[in-house]
C-alpha cells in the first residue's frame, strides 16, 4: 500500500486507513515513484460529478485503486480506463482512498475523495498544502448560484461570514491545518480535512 494522508481516525473506513499507515515506511511519500492527479481537484463531489484520476510516472502501465470501507478495487471494476487515466462517470457516495500501482510494486501518493448526495460541497484541495503556499477554499451548490451569506468554519468556529464565496490564505501555516466546512442558504457542507506539510 502507498502512504496516505489521512483525517483523524472519526469513522470505520479512517481507522483502516490510520491501520494501513502504521505498515508503511514513514519516507515513502517522500518519493513517490507516480503523482495522482484529480479533475476537478477538490475532496468532495457531487455523486453526479464525472471525475478524472491519472497516473504520471516512469512506469507505462500504472494501475489505478480505490479502497473503500467495503472492498479494494481496480479502475476497470468502477471506471474507465484511457491510458494511464481512471474517468468516473458517476461517484460511488461516501469516502474512498486513490492510488496508482505499477506492476513492479511502486506507488503513487494516495488521495481522499467523498462523493456527496448532499445539496453542498466544500471545494478545497485533495493534496497537502505546503507550508507558506497560499490557498482558496470555495463552496459550491449543486444547482443554484450562491446568492446569499457564505459562512466557512475552521475546526467548526466560524472564520468568515459575508458575500464572498471563497475563502483566502495567503500564506498557509500549520494553525491553518483542520476540518473545514461551509454553509449558504441554509445548506450545511460535509468537513473535510486540510493537511499542511513543510517544504
Amino acid at each position: 500500500f502507498p502512504s496516505i494522508w489521512f483525517s483523524p481516525p472519526l469513522c470505520p473506513l479512517s481507522h483502516k486507513i490510520f491501520v494501513l499507515s502504521l505498515i508503511i515506511p514513514c519516507f515513502s511519500d517522500l518519493h513517490p515513484a507516480a503523482s495522482l492527479t484529480v479533475n476537478p481537484d477538490r475532496v468532495q463531489h457531487f455523486t453526479s460529478d464525472s471525475v478524472s484520476l491519472s497516473c504520471e510516472g516512469n512506469s507505462a502501465e500504472w494501475r489505478l485503486k480505490r479502497f473503500t470501507d467495503k472492498d479494494l478495487l481496480d479502475c476497470s471494476e468502477w471506471g474507465t480506463i484511457t491510458g494511464s487515466t481512471c474517468n468516473i462517470h458517476r461517484l460511488q457516495e461516501g469516502d474512498a482512498v486513490y492510488w496508482c500501482e505499477s506492476q513492479s510494486g511502486e506507488f503513487s501518493n494516495a488521495v481522499n475523495i467523498t462523493g456527496q448526495t448532499k445539496d453542498i460541497i466544500l471545494v478545497s484541495p485533495v493534496h497537502p498544502v505546503t507550508k507558506g503556499d497560499p490557498v482558496t477554499l470555495g463552496c459550491k451548490l449543486t444547482t443554484t448560484e450562491l446568492d446569499s451569506n457564505v459562512f466557512f468554519y475552521h475546526n467548526d468556529k466560524l472564520i468568515q461570514n459575508d458575500t464572498r464565496q471563497e475563502l483566502n490564505i495567503s500564506a498557509v501555516s500549520k494553525s491553518d491545518e483542520g476540518f473545514y466546512k461551509c454553509e449558504c442558504s441554509g445548506k450545511e457542507s460535509r468537513q473535510s480535512w486540510v493537511a499542511v506539510k513543510c517544504e
